[in-house]
């Protein structure tokens, strides 16, 4: 693990002398930023001694509670566990209404202990290692979608999707509506800025399927862990500045029953050292090395299914005709299958995984299909025939629906144990388990199927 040197603190503080307030932010296993707002005075002895954090940081619900079945609570006495900065992450928050800085960080292998095995970003690194020990570099890039919402609740107490500058508040799904997006150009105008200040590279932004649904691209990296860095930061970046626009960037993975869910798609290639894409062909249905990536990612679906979709409301997302797959199925330029080989020119071939949800941990979910696939190539799995046409009428394996389920295959799936480390899915499973409890309290045991089809 690879931290940052102290010149970028002593850099940061003389270029921004107004800069007060720092927000320190590690991301738990839900993929929330937690932290503390510091004062300018500490960012040195950060960079040159660590930060301790609590070890029950790593051990929190998604509403923020202690999970004591974790390990990560009492019975390590709460420990501080100390984190270092992760390198270029240090940068300003612009949608602040005071100069604030913004410092990631991340659990050292051993000060960070017994925390250490919490953190998912040691979890994807080590997923990235094993398949660079094998001669393949992974390039990566995340693509998030999510509803811009009014703060404020209709007359039934339902969120809804913020009024336009024309002061309409849009009912119908405009998919690829250049009007829309322009409706929306001081959000994005913010974004974009936002973006350059720290360095994320956005590109496109397309109005999605959905009334308030956007998504904008961010460009693949050659540095998986980057890409995935980048896509965390951006989605804090996301949630800041509609904060400002006084709106909430929403990323459930399925806020309305009768709209579009929002997806978390992952493009993923495998490179050699020196860059060039180890999956080109002229052939659109790729290399045998890109089919036996597809053929790993499938036969690791089931067991990974908890890490994509990791809440109650990731499985209202699966409907047929809704541009979320319902089964073990890829094909070519095929937004109806779960692992999609994009078309374009033969040094760009690469699979789009569309499984998860906006909802999913970036780190988690880029380690599970690394992982996958590096069981692919090894074991060299033929993933079957392509799909041609659609692919909700040719299921062949549809996926579970529900959350109990996944929870169950990713709790007895050995290859997840090996692939994610049994430290971290101890913690993982024991927060889910405890969000699962509680959501069945909340609904009861004979409305739990219902609720997860019409809520």
């Amino acid at each position: 693990m690879q931290f940052a040197n102290p010149q970028e603190a002593r850099d940061f503080l003389e270029r921004h002398p107004d800069v007060r307030s720092i927000e320190l932010m590690l991301i738990d296993a839900n993929g929330i930023p937690r932290g503390k707002l510091l004062h300018r005075d500490e960012l040195l002895a950060i960079y040159e001694n660590g930060r301790p954090l609590p070890s029950s940081i790593l051990s929190l619900t998604i509403q923020g509670e202690d999970v004591e079945e974790s390990g990560l609570v009492w019975e390590v006495a709460d420990a501080d566990c100390w984190t270092y900065p992760l390198p270029g992450s240090l940068t300003l928050q612009p949608w602040r209404t005071v100069p604030t800085g913004q410092l990631q960080v991340s659990m050292h292998p051993t000060q960070g202990l017994p925390a250490t095995p919490g953190d998912p970003r040691h979890v994807l690194a080590r997923t990235i290692d094993a398949l660079k020990a094998d001669g393949y570099h992974p390039v990566m890039a995340v693509e998030l979608e999510f509803y811009l919402l009014d703060k404020q609740r209709d007359a039934n107490g339902r969120p809804q999707p913020a009024v336009q500058m024309n002061g309409v508040r849009p009912q119908a799904p405009q998919v690829y509506g250049v009007y829309e997006l322009e409706q929306m150009q001081p959000f994005l105008d913010d974004l974009y800025a936002a973006c350059e200040v720290q360095g994320l590279p956005v590109r496109t932004a397309i109005s999605e399927y959905a009334p308030g649904q956007l998504e904008l691209t961010l460009e693949h990296r050659f540095d998986a862990l980057q890409a995935v860095d980048e896509g965390v930061r951006y989605k804090r970046l996301v949630k800041g500045v509609a904060n400002k626009h006084g709106l909430q960037a929403c990323f459930m993975a399925k806020p309305f029953g009768d709209l579009a869910g929002s997806g978390m798609h992952m493009h993923v290639s495998l490179a050699d050292a020196e860059g060039n894409n180890l999956m080109a062909s002229e052939d659109p249905y790729g290399t045998p090395l890109l089919r036996h990536a597809i053929g790993g990612m499938m036969a690791t679906l089931n067991d990974a299914l908890a890490i994509f979709c990791p809440n109650a409301n990731s499985f209202r997302r699966f409907q047929a005709n809704s541009y979320a797959p319902l089964a073990k199925s890829w094909g070519v330029n095929n937004r109806t299958v779960s692992f999609r080989v994009p078309g374009g020119p033969a040094n760009s071939r690469h699979v789009e995984h569309r499984i998860c949800g906006a909802d999913a941990n970036p780190y988690l979910a880029a380690a599970a299909i690394l992982a996958g696939i590096h069981k692919g190539i090894r074991e060299q799995i033929d993933p079957g025939a392509a799909i041609v046409g659609n692919g909700y009428e040719q299921a062949r394996e549809t996926l579970p629906t529900d959350w109990l389920t996944a929870l169950r295959n990713l709790q007895s799936s050995n290859w997840a144990r090996e692939a994610l480390g049994e430290d971290f899915l101890k913690v993982f499973l024991a927060i889910k388990w405890a969000e699962y409890r509680q959501f069945m309290g909340e609904v009861g045991e004979q409305d739990w199927r219902w609720y997860l089809s019409h809520a």
